[in-house]
Protein backbone atom coordinates (compact mmCIF):
# COMPACT_ATOMS: atom_id res chain seq x y z
CA UNK A 1 0.00 0.00 0.00
CA UNK A 2 1.36 3.44 -1.07
CA UNK A 3 1.73 5.53 1.98
CA UNK A 4 3.82 9.00 2.54
CA UNK A 5 4.53 9.84 6.20
CA UNK A 6 5.63 13.12 7.34
CA UNK A 7 8.28 13.74 10.42
CA UNK A 8 10.55 16.61 11.61
CA UNK A 9 8.06 19.16 12.36
CA UNK A 10 7.40 21.05 15.66
CA UNK A 11 8.48 24.40 17.33
CA UNK A 12 11.01 26.14 16.52
CA UNK A 13 11.83 30.40 17.17
CA UNK A 14 12.24 32.98 14.40
CA UNK A 15 15.31 32.70 12.88
CA UNK A 16 15.94 28.73 13.53
CA UNK A 17 15.80 25.79 11.64
CA UNK A 18 13.97 22.44 10.89
CA UNK A 19 14.52 19.73 8.43
CA UNK A 20 11.20 17.90 7.17
CA UNK A 21 11.54 14.11 6.28
CA UNK A 22 8.56 12.46 3.65
CA UNK A 23 8.96 8.66 3.86
CA UNK A 24 7.83 6.78 1.24
CA UNK A 25 6.36 3.48 1.53
CA UNK A 26 4.71 0.99 -1.38
CA UNK A 27 6.28 2.45 -4.32
CA UNK A 28 9.64 3.77 -5.71
CA UNK A 29 10.27 7.10 -5.10
CA UNK A 30 12.22 7.19 -8.21
CA UNK A 31 8.97 7.20 -10.25
CA UNK A 32 7.48 10.07 -8.76
CA UNK A 33 7.93 14.07 -8.34
CA UNK A 34 7.66 15.42 -5.01
CA UNK A 35 6.07 18.47 -3.27
CA UNK A 36 6.11 20.13 -0.59
CA UNK A 37 2.58 22.16 0.38
CA UNK A 38 1.46 24.28 3.41
CA UNK A 39 -1.59 25.38 4.81
CA UNK A 40 -2.04 27.83 7.35
CA UNK A 41 -5.25 28.45 9.41
CA UNK A 42 -7.58 29.79 7.46
CA UNK A 43 -5.72 29.63 4.38
CA UNK A 44 -5.77 27.65 1.25
CA UNK A 45 -3.06 24.81 1.01
CA UNK A 46 -0.24 26.31 -1.29
CA UNK A 47 3.04 24.92 -3.06
CA UNK A 48 6.22 25.50 -0.93
CA UNK A 49 8.21 23.08 -3.47
CA UNK A 50 8.32 20.73 -6.30
CA UNK A 51 10.90 18.62 -7.72
CA UNK A 52 10.12 16.71 -10.93
CA UNK A 53 10.31 13.22 -11.32
CA UNK A 54 14.17 12.52 -12.81
CA UNK A 55 14.77 16.20 -12.48
CA UNK A 56 17.98 18.30 -10.54
CA UNK A 57 16.00 21.26 -10.64
CA UNK A 58 13.13 22.59 -7.45
CA UNK A 59 10.79 24.90 -8.13
CA UNK A 60 10.68 27.45 -4.95
CA UNK A 61 7.58 29.31 -4.13
CA UNK A 62 9.00 32.98 -3.79
CA UNK A 63 8.53 33.42 0.20
CA UNK A 64 10.57 30.49 0.91
CA UNK A 65 13.16 30.77 -1.89
CA UNK A 66 16.78 31.09 -0.72
CA UNK A 67 15.69 30.22 3.03
CA UNK A 68 14.38 26.47 1.97
CA UNK A 69 16.22 23.71 0.11
CA UNK A 70 14.65 20.38 -1.14
CA UNK A 71 16.73 16.96 -1.84
CA UNK A 72 15.48 13.54 -1.59
CA UNK A 73 17.56 10.36 -1.44
CA UNK A 74 15.46 7.62 -3.84
CA UNK A 75 17.50 4.69 -2.44
CA UNK A 76 16.30 5.44 1.38
CA UNK A 77 12.68 6.25 -0.52
CA UNK A 78 12.55 10.05 1.58
CA UNK A 79 12.52 13.37 0.42
CA UNK A 80 13.75 16.60 2.68
CA UNK A 81 13.13 20.11 2.69
CA UNK A 82 15.78 21.88 5.26
CA UNK A 83 13.99 25.14 6.05
CA UNK A 84 16.36 27.98 7.90
CA UNK A 85 15.77 31.15 8.89
CA UNK A 86 11.70 30.41 9.49
CA UNK A 87 9.68 33.08 9.90
CA UNK A 88 6.53 33.63 11.63
CA UNK A 89 4.08 33.36 8.25
CA UNK A 90 5.83 29.88 8.11
CA UNK A 91 3.52 28.59 10.66
CA UNK A 92 1.69 26.26 9.05
CA UNK A 93 0.92 22.06 8.02
CA UNK A 94 3.15 21.07 6.04
CA UNK A 95 2.63 17.99 3.26
CA UNK A 96 4.58 15.81 1.33
CA UNK A 97 2.57 15.29 -2.12
CA UNK A 98 3.98 12.50 -4.54
CA UNK A 99 2.77 12.43 -8.04
CA UNK A 100 3.13 9.60 -10.72
CA UNK A 101 6.01 10.64 -13.21
CA UNK A 102 4.97 14.00 -13.11
CA UNK A 103 7.36 17.66 -14.02
CA UNK A 104 4.90 19.76 -12.27
CA UNK A 105 3.04 19.74 -8.74
CA UNK A 106 -0.66 21.00 -9.40
CA UNK A 107 -2.28 20.46 -6.13
CA UNK A 108 -5.34 18.75 -8.21
CA UNK A 109 -2.95 15.87 -9.42
CA UNK A 110 -1.37 14.63 -6.28
CA UNK A 111 -1.60 11.01 -6.25
CA UNK A 112 -0.93 10.68 -2.62
CA UNK A 113 -0.80 12.98 0.87
CA UNK A 114 0.83 12.16 4.02
CA UNK A 115 -1.28 13.20 6.97
CA UNK A 116 1.32 16.23 7.28
CA UNK A 117 3.50 17.90 10.16
CA UNK A 118 3.00 21.38 12.09
CA UNK A 119 5.67 23.69 12.11
CA UNK A 120 5.37 26.30 14.58
CA UNK A 121 7.57 29.27 14.50
CA UNK A 122 6.85 31.43 17.48
CA UNK A 123 9.06 33.23 19.63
Amino acid sequence: QLQVVESGGGLVQPGGSLRLSCAVSGASLNDYAVAWFRQAPGKEREEVSCNGVDSDYTNYARPVKGRFTFSRDNAKNTAYLQMNNLELQDTAVYYCGILWRAIACPKTSVDRWGKGILVNVSS
